[in-house]
């Protein structure tokens, strides 16, 4: 999108239990990349990421990043939102502060009318610098300083965008900041209750870090616990199924992983019990109909 080029972007290994960046390799890679004559200047760090919901350990990545002089940024566009719940915040997105800057997308976990969508900075002044045009075509009167900013068109490359934040606002406002810290427990104790539904099961196999870190639940059909050894047979297994599924009125998804494709269900904080309960129930019967 930026012009840098894919095979410019070095990727970093994470925790196959946890699916955290693993900290010390993101100092060994910056250290090679540097040694090659690179200059390595962004880290991408992630609140929630899409398949497991992990949370990346922003503390040790940031002290990594200040040592070597680069942006840390956290993307999170999926659990950014879990800030407004007290007693998930302080553990999943603890070192948040430290970030240089951090996406947020309400519409995603929160509800919010899309599109609704946050790039926050610790200093403003740096994103104005970077960002303003001088466009004596678009702004009359272009601000001197940031301090003197009234037309926001100034700090994006998006300057014919919808005010995202006004969605915010008005939601903030009708609901309250109390909804959205029940809405977001609630979500996870759905997750959680899912989960309880599957780790038991004769015929489900779990995947991904416990606790759940997010509000996916990820996991295998399998009959009597049996994972086949091709992966390719369980991969169509679970796409099988998940079409079945869908047909029900069951809006799932799937994901690819070492043992084959995977079942990966987002619940939300809206989500009823008795739906999740369902859901187990109908993806009994349509692997029965299926011969799986």
């Amino acid at each position: 999108m930026f012009g840098l080029g894919s095979k410019n972007v070095i990727g970093v290994p994470v925790d196959e239990k946890t699916g955290k960046m693993i900290p010390e390799e993101l100092e060994r890679l910056v250290t090679e990349s540097k040694a090659r004559g690179e200059t390595p200047f962004f880290v991408n760090a992630t609140a929630g990421t899409t398949v497991f919901g992990s949370f990346d350990p922003i503390p040790p990545l940031s002290a990594i990043c200040k040592s070597h002089n680069l942006w840390l940024h956290i993307d999170g566009s999926w659990g950014g939102c879990v800030v407004f719940s007290p007693s998930y915040r302080s553990s999943r997105l603890a070192g948040a502060h430290l970030a240089d800057s951090i996406a947020v997308t309400p519409h995603k976990m929160m509800g919010v009318p899309m599109t609704c969508s946050f790039l926050l900075g610790q200093d403003m002044r740096q994103f104005w610098a970077a960002l303003k045009l001088n466009a004596g075509y678009l702004f009359h009167g272009a601000s001197q300083s940031v301090e003197d900013i009234y037309d926001l068109a100034e700090l994006t490359p998006q300057c014919g965008r919808r005010a995202d934040s006004l969605k915010m606002f008005l939601s903030l406002q009708y609901y309250g900041q109390s909804h959205f810290s029940e809405l977001i427990a609630r979500g996870y104790e759905n997750a959680e209750y899912l989960h309880s539904l599957l780790k038991p099961h004769p015929n489900f196999v779990t995947v991904g870090p416990e606790p759940l870190p997010c509000w996916q639940v990820c996991f295998y059909w399998a009959r009597d616990g049996k994972l086949s050894e091709d992966k390719e047979a369980n991969g169509k297994c679970t796409a099988d199924v998940a079409g079945g599924i869908i047909k029900r009125g069951f809006m799932v998804d799937f994901a690819p992983g070492e043992k084959g494709k995977f079942f990966r269900v987002v619940v939300n904080g809206g989500t009823r019990r008795g739906t999740l309960e369902g859901l187990v129930r109908a993806i009994e019967e349509v692997a029965g109909e299926l011969g799986y």
